[in-house]
């Protein structure tokens, strides 16, 4: 199918069928990935269990797949000019089925972490991927209503993952978490081969391998010494200097080199940009608070009150409606009043939410807790996605594609941190509270609260160490607002460049 049948005529904004197939294609392969990042929080615990394995470790689980992400999204647009987008659809489509088919047949920890790391290297391409089909075959008029379609899953994903994923624990087993991928991702694949449009591949810039082989391993090292200081009761260990130091030591050299050649993995170059460059640190402080926060939220409800994994899931659903509200809204604003002007109120939301959770007991009325999540949600729809088209606003057209990988990047591998961080201080306090190891922790606390004689103390000093993890995600989010601050707090001014009053459509690459 030719660019000319795809693309509307002038002034016609409307998706016809042909676009609209493609789009459904696409938000199947967005639905899949998107669930998966969310589905797995509230199965923690039960793998926890499963694995008899501290909650430090098994935060790999979402850390590992996090950073995967991270690590494949640079890649997505080269592969795209390189093999041609469908085939690389198709290719990620393939990826990800396996990790999941793996992940489901784990044996042990640390082939479910392995796994997911494989299953995260699919689902990081197949957003991007996704979003540079659907804009080239809606055209350039119609990006706004492509970006709609696409946030569906956005907005779905936080309630229907943690209520899927609690629903398949209780009702099935943990394995099913990653099988039920299987069914969608055979039906995505077929869809994808029949109704997507074929390209050819074009040349390609030469993409930098070197800088990938450096920050990939050199966060996951750094976050993985810093896991291991509970556990080894302090810094002197070599198993927590020795990973840390190398890690620093690769994405230094990382930086030292972006600054000399052509087309680093990261552009610094962007960073001359006052408002790009406060976007990055307001988004890396942000995901830092929020992903880690989420973490926690199944894990209180699981460990501290006794629900079960699909209760766990369905508590959780304020948090998503309040999404709903605010993303959609926040959406249509940003390009209209200041970004500021959004992100400053919904980081007192998530202030405001986070701040009953510093609070929160074993007897905290649900009410009480729904509605905190509910705020959370509305603070969560006003800052993320206004942040990063914050980070795109003033660039040039010709900077837009890297300015997008570059927060995608940032975005994956603070939320990586933020998961590691507040699951570490997590086990720690857990383990101090009960006298045992950091690597038993976990287990102590769910054995103690389980056991009639001990519950109401167990569940009551678990809780305590809640509230303090919950307090760090509090001022971390509460940092966020320095920043914030300086956000624009006008309309921005069109870059040179945009033609007909719209911005250049956003692409990874």
């Amino acid at each position: 199918m030719s660019t000319q049948e795809m693309s509307p005529a002038a002034g016609d904004e409307k998706l016809d069928s042909a676009v609209l197939k493609v789009a459904g294609v696409v938000v199947l392969g967005a639905i899949m990935a998107i669930l998966d990042t969310t589905v797995v929080n509230v199965a923690l615990q039960t793998l926890s269990i499963e694995f008899k394995t501290s909650f430090d470790t098994i935060q790999w689980v979402a850390t590992g797949y996090m950073l995967a992400l991270a690590t494949v999204i640079p890649v997505t647009g080269w592969a795209s000019d390189r093999f041609g987008t469908k085939r690389l659809y198709l290719i990620a489509i393939g990826l990800f089925l396996i990790g999941s088919m793996l992940a489901g047949l784990a044996w042990d920890i640390e082939s479910l972490i392995v796994f997911r790391v494989l299953q995260g290297l699919g689902g990081g391409m197949l957003m991007p991927a996704g979003m540079t089909i659907m804009t080239k075959a809606a055209g350039p008029q119609r990006i706004g209503r492509v970006m709609a379609v696409l946030g569906v899953p956005m907005l779905l994903g936080p309630i229907g993952g943690p209520i899927l994923g609690g629903w398949l624990v209780d009702a099935v087993s943990w394995r099913w978490i990653f099988y039920i991928n299987l069914p969608i991702g055979l039906v995505t694949m077929v869809l994808a081969w029949r109704l997507l449009p074929k390209d050819e591949p074009e040349p390609s810039q030469k993409f930098d391998f070197p800088g990938m082989l450096m920050v990939s391993p050199g966060l996951a090292l750094l976050i993985f010494g810093v896991s291991k200081i509970p556990s080894a009761g302090g810094v002197s260990s070599p198993e927590v200097w020795a990973p840390i130091v190398v890690g620093v030591a690769l994405l230094i050299a990382f930086l030292v080199r972006a600054g000399k050649i052509p087309n680093p993995l990261i552009d610094l170059k962007l960073f001359k940009d006052r408002t790009f460059s406060v976007a990055m640190i307001t988004m890396t402080l942000f995901s830092v608070a929020f992903f880690g926060a989420m973490l926690l939220l199944p894990n209180y409800f699981l460990l501290v009150r006794g629900e079960t994994t699909l209760q766990a899931g369905l508590l959780l659903a304020p948090q998503g409606l309040g999404a709903m509200i605010t993303m959609p809204l926040a959406g249509r604003l940003v390009d209209k009043i200041g970004v500021g002007k959004i992100v400053i109120p919904g980081l007192v939301l998530l202030v405001a939410g986070l701040a009953v959770f510093t609070r929160i007991t074993a007897t905290t009325p649900y009410p009480l807790l729904l509605g905190a999540l509910f705020v959370l949600g509305l603070g969560m729809g006003a800052t993320m996605m206004p942040i990063m088209s914050a980070a795109l606003q003033t660039l040039q057209p010709k900077d837009i594609a890297r300015a997008s990988t570059a927060t995608n990047i940032i975005q994956q591998t603070s939320g990586a941190i933020g998961t590691a961080v507040m699951s570490i201080i997590q086990a720690a306090l857990l383990a101090t509270k009960f006298g045992v190891p950091t690597s038993q922790g976990q287990v102590a606390a769910t054995i103690a609260v389980k056991n009639p004689a001990t519950a109401e103390a167990a569940a009551a000093s678990s809780a305590d160490a809640f509230s303090t993890t919950f307090t760090w995600a509090l001022v971390l989010t509460a940092a966020c607002v320095i920043p914030a601050l300086f956000l624009p707090k006008r309309k921005p001014a069109l870059p040179a460049g945009a033609e007909g009053g719209q911005p250049a459509p956003v692409m990874v690459h």
